[in-house]
């Protein structure tokens, strides 16, 4: 089993940014992929970043061009940079790791969650 403690949310005005990191209890380098999910009040959860071991990243369409994702297998830690927040942001975002590319969303295993609040 691995925890997963999200930080880095809070208040922040339209514009701004925050940096999210998602530390792991264990190496994280074997983790097929990793990424955040967010939900906002009312609406569905939806995926907002993913990053494989090889790499490669996927983003929402709304977050495209404003946020980035990356990880420090060094530091079991994956960081998602948010810039030029807008009030569609606001969510609970959560952490998730997926052990291999067939390992059901059942199974993955996924942090407590941190809120972002974007407001004036």
């Amino acid at each position: 089993q691995v925890q997963l403690v999200e930080s880095g949310g809070g208040l922040v005005q339209p514009g701004g940014s925050l940096r999210l990191s998602c530390v792991a209890s264990r190496s994280i380098s074997h983790f097929h992929a990793m990424g955040w999910y967010r939900q906002a009040p009312g609406k569905q959860r939806e995926l907002v970043a993913a990053i494989t071991s090889g790499g490669t990243t996927n983003y929402a369409e709304s977050v495209k061009g404003r946020f980035t994702i990356s990880r420090d297998n060094a530091k079991n830690t994956v960081y998602l940079q948010m810039n030029s927040l807008k009030d569609e942001d606001t969510a609970v975002y959560s952490c998730y790791a997926a052990p291999t590319v067939l390992t059901p969303r059942g199974l993955w295993h996924w942090g407590q969650g941190t809120q972002v609040t974007v407001s004036s």
